[in-house]
């Protein structure tokens, strides 16, 4: 199941905090984090891959008890950053356009190489050291300001002037300078996990080498002393030396995880583009798995349930243990209003899933939607188990209050709602459901005391505390 979230922590680029700092004294968040924070997908097939895919190169890093997570951005351009010193930020774009493991692999590890190289700390530092030159460069220039007034001459206002503006120049190059280096030892530490963990650093250079191609024209006559990263034609020609010096330059993806990478790019062409964007890349020609794959999701999300339930039946049949295809026969049904029926493909999805989370609250929205009273247990039960393991996923809460309301355990239902609406970023809604709960649980009991938390909780970054 492929579904958007919102995202709880503030995240930007480190790019644009940089360049915001260097030209003002204050702090300064962007306006993109000043907004709820961009939008995550949730989906266990593409999650588990890029585990699978980040693990090694981890280790490799020292950093595979850091509980490092991949979080995927519901942006369709070509990115990827790191912006807590935890999580790894990869747009879904990404995902569409590497072709190969190998080439998404590359810019995993080159993220990984800012993780362990502590960039985003020393960055901190780096910031917090620019603003300190710019306040003393400040007063300095308002100094010589304040004296050319008292003396009534030009000169020395000029030369305030000059003080001021000067120092945030070569403070600006500086940083930038300092970042370009940080992604340049990133390119470097990148390639060494790869070389350590056997996988060939051509997807990492076919990626950079692509983005050089498409930005000639667009750097051409740029300084290259404001440039955040380094000048591209610079970047992968270095890059290039290094990767080709490896012994495994030519070694290939494993077929079997090409296959599964070719199946992610499908689910995510499949939900996220428009229909006819998914039949021109994948034609009714291609018989391929992952374009069938493809033109089934695209087929259910645009109305025609029976055909498409048609085409995912076919699925099955080639791939009768594939969790994610029972996956899509439950959600196709559950969205086309038929939740009775979800019910056994999602069992067997989970089964086949060794319980997934999220697929365990799909199924528990469609035992709460089947409107039958005996799998009302059940669900409850299933949802806080899955809760439990993902407690960021307000689809969980939200099924949960609606299986406590059929239940009439109302104090249990509120509770929910306001854990639902909080991960929302609906702050208001949620102390005020939260306040209601508080009155329908007694006093120190674990539900009052969480609903108390909420009521009295700060707003998450990024939200307003209405």
């Amino acid at each position: 199941m492929l579904f958007r979230l919102a995202l709880r922590t503030r995240t930007f680029k480190l790019t644009a905090l940089m360049t915001a700092v260097a030209l003002a004294v204050g702090p300064v968040v962007p306006a993109r984090a000043q907004q709820k924070g961009p939008p995550v997908l949730r989906d266990t097939e593409s999650e588990q891959l890029l585990r699978e895919y980040t693990r090694p190169i981890l280790r490799a890093a020292g950093l595979e008890k850091q509980n490092i997570q991949i979080v995927i951005i519901n942006d369709g351009s070509f990115n990827a950053f790191v912006a807590d010193g935890r999580r790894i930020f990869v747009n879904y774009g990404a995902l569409l356009q590497s072709e190969t493991p190998n080439q998404i692999i590359g810019v995993l590890a080159h993220e990984t190489g800012h993780l362990a190289g502590g960039h985003l700390a020393k960055m901190r530092e780096q910031l917090a050291q620019a603003q300190t030159q710019m306040i003393i460069a400040m007063l300095l220039g308002v100094g010589a300001l304040a004296a050319g007034a008292g003396g009534r001459g030009n000169g020395l206002s000029s030369a305030g002037a000059a003080a001021i503006s000067a120092p945030q120049a070569v403070i600006q190059r500086t940083l930038l300078s300092y970042q370009r280096q940080q992604e340049e030892n990133a390119d470097r530490a990148g390639v060494k996990f790869l070389n350590a963990t056997g996988q060939s650093a051509k997807g990492m250079y076919e990626t950079f080498k692509r983005f050089t191609d498409e930005s000639l024209f667009a750097s051409r006559g740029a300084d290259p002393y404001l440039q955040s990263h380094p000048m591209p034609v610079d970047r992968v020609s270095a890059l290039q030396e290094l990767a080709r010096s490896s012994p495994i330059w030519d070694k290939k993806d494993d077929p079997a995880l090409q296959l599964r990478h070719d199946m992610m790019r499908a689910k995510i062409s499949g939900f996220m583009e428009r229909q006819d964007t998914v039949y021109r890349r994948y034609p009714l020609s291609n018989t391929s798995l992952p374009a069938r794959y493809a033109r089934a999701i695209t087929t259910y999300l645009h109305g025609d349930l029976r055909s498409a339930i048609a085409q995912i039946d076919g699925l099955i049949q080639v791939q009768p243990n594939n969790p994610y295809f029972h996956e899509l026969r439950g959600q196709a049904l559950l969205e086309g209003g038929r939740p009775a029926e979800a019910i056994a493909p999602l069992r067997r999805a989970v089964q086949l899933s060794s319980n997934s989370p999220l697929i365990e609250m799909l199924l528990g929205q469609a035992l709460v939607a089947s409107d039958n009273k005996a799998y009302t247990d059940e669900a409850i039960n299933m949802l806080r188990a899955a809760v439990a393991r993902e407690p960021e996923a307000p689809l969980g809460y939200t099924q949960l209050a609606m299986a406590y309301g059929r239940k009439g355990d109302y104090a249990q239902a509120d509770l929910a709602s306001a854990q639902a609406a909080y991960l929302r970023g609906d702050t208001k809604t949620a102390r005020d459901l939260a306040s209601r709960a508080k009155t329908r649980f007694a006093i120190g009991t674990p539900g009052w005391v969480k609903a108390d938390d909420i009521v009295s909780a700060k707003p998450m970054p990024g939200q307003k505390n209405n």
